[in-house]
C-alpha cells in the first residue's frame, strides 16, 4: 500500500474550529445516514464472534477489498485480528432480528451467535444464512481510528442473491423503495 501525506492535524485551516463537535450532535447527525446492515463474523483459534456493523464499504474492485469498522472494546476485534479471516454478511430485508441479536439487543442472551441460522462459506467460515450477499475475507491490514479499528479484508469469495437489503436510518430498520428508472 502506498503512503499518502496527510496534513499536520496541529495546523488547522483558518476555517476549522479548534473545538470538536459534541459527541451527541455528531451521533444525531449520523443517524440521518442510510446504511446497509451487515454482520461481521470470524471463527478460528482466537474464537467465534459476530457483530452487527453499519460501517462497511468497498475499498477496491482490483484487487477486491472491503473495510469494516469495529469498536476497539468489542471482543470481535481481538478475535478477528487473531484469526486473520472474517466474513461480511449483508443482511436481507427480513433479518432485523438477526441484526438485533448480533448488536446485543436481541431476545435472550446478548450476542448469542448460536441463536443465528448460520451457513458455511466456501472456505468454511460462518455466513448468515439468507443474507442478500456474503463476502469471505482474509485480513489485509488494520488501522486504529478513534474508538474503532478499521479492518481491510481481501475478498476471496463473494456471493449474492436477489433479495432486498436491510437498511438502517434514524435508529430504525427499513428496506429500499426503488425509484422508477
Amino acid at each position: 500500500m502506498a503512503v499518502i501525506d496527510v496534513p499536520d492535524p496541529q495546523v488547522a485551516p483558518a476555517h476549522a474550529s479548534s473545538h470538536p463537535v459534541p459527541r451527541q450532535a455528531f451521533v444525531n447527525a449520523m443517524a440521518r445516514a442510510v446504511t446497509g446492515v451487515s454482520v461481521v463474523a470470524t471463527d478460528g483459534p482466537a474464537g467465534r464472534f459476530a457483530l452487527t456493523v453499519s460501517a462497511v464499504a468497498s475499498v477496491s474492485a482490483e484487487p477486491p477489498l472491503l473495510l469494516a469498522c469495529i469498536s476497539r472494546c468489542n471482543p470481535l476485534r481481538a478475535a478477528l485480528l487473531g484469526n486473520g479471516v472474517f466474513t461480511i454478511s449483508l443482511l436481507a430485508a427480513g433479518q432485523a432480528e438477526v441484526a438485533d441479536v448480533c448488536a446485543g439487543r436481541g431476545p435472550g442472551r446478548p450476542f448469542d451467535v448460536d441463536a443465528i441460522a448460520w451457513g458455511s462459506g466456501r472456505g468454511g467460515l460462518p455466513v448468515v444464512a439468507g443474507s442478500s450477499a456474503v463476502f469471505e475475507c482474509v485480513l489485509e491490514t488494520a488501522h486504529e481510528a478513534g474508538s474503532h479499528t478499521i479492518v481491510i479484508g481481501r475478498v476471496v469469495e463473494a456471493a449474492a442473491v436477489d433479495a432486498a437489503p436491510l437498511l438502517y436510518s434514524q435508529r430504525r430498520y427499513g428496506h429500499p423503495e426503488l425509484c422508477a428508472a
